[in-house]
């Protein structure tokens, strides 16, 4: 079977909105509701985070959630047993995305082989490096059907992504600026150089855009430059307004969707 993200790109290669949330996030029991409201409004692509006590490429907005979702009893077993029967109910394209300690704790062979019986296509870990992946995992993740994603930057050369392109396969998380998430102070697809330069390279791997995607203004300038746009913080400051979980997804998805 093919992998779900390459599917999703050959049928719609540009203007995909990818949504990050927390695992147990407000509520341990919330990340399948989370899932099937977020395919209901029209998402293309779901990246689940998976907690973790030090979150180095996370700004605020999302530690304190990975603080809460922890806290909630949430955990690798936990979220596996959750999503064990999610592929009865949507065919979404789903992504873990989390950091390496504690999925080496779990057994990485483990989690490999875990994921992919549950139906989930990607895995980001921002903290494995590529030289690791390469020489240890790639194998693993490639037996499973599994696409690893890598994140490139302002600062990454373009060997570096040349490189990262030829090992991966789904596509390639391109972070706005050097910063954590949540960032909205300035324009967060305002280093058009940028984005020119890596959509000059030809890559095989379609790129989205993440880190500072908040609203429907910087959504759509993102797609200009690339398949899509990953919003992560301002969808989890969503989910705890006043109201219900479904209606506070729904109308933060419209905002971003609407005329996007």
């Amino acid at each position: 079977m093919e992998n779900r993200i390459k599917t999703l790109f050959k049928r719609k290669p540009q203007g995909l909105l990818s949504v990050y949330f927390t695992a147990g996030y407000p509520n341990i029991e919330d990340t399948v509701p989370i899932i099937l409201e977020l395919e209901k409004n029209g998402v293309d692509l779901i990246e689940i985070g998976m907690p973790f006590s030090d979150p180095l490429a996370d700004g605020p907005t999302i530690q304190q959630s990975s603080t809460i979702a922890l806290r909630n009893g949430m955990t690798i077993p936990k979220l596996f047993e959750q999503l064990k029967a999610i592929r009865k109910y949507t065919q979404i394209p789903l992504v873990l995305m989390g950091y390496l300690n504690p999925v080496m704790q779990y057994g990485v062979e483990r989690f490999c082989q875990e994921a992919s019986e549950i139906g989930i296509d990607g895995i980001i870990l921002p903290d494995l490096p590529l030289s690791d992946y390469v020489r240890e995992y790639k194998s693993l993740f490639e037996q499973h059907n599994l696409s690893k994603i890598f994140l490139i930057s302002p600062q990454t050369t373009e060997q570096r992504i040349r490189e990262i392109d030829s090992h991966t396969n789904g596509f390639i998380y391109m972070v706005s600026s050097a910063s954590v998430t949540g960032g909205t102070n300035g324009n967060a697809v305002a280093n058009t150089d940028y984005f020119q330069r890596v959509a000059g390279m030809q890559l095989q791997n379609p790129g989205i855009i993440g880190f500072g995607i908040h609203n429907r203004e910087t959504f759509t300038q993102a797609c200009n430059h690339a398949s899509g746009a990953i919003i992560g913080s301002a969808f989890i400051k969503a989910l705890v307004r006043e109201g219900s979980l479904q209606h506070n997804i729904k109308s933060f998805i419209q905002s971003i969707k609407q005329e996007a």
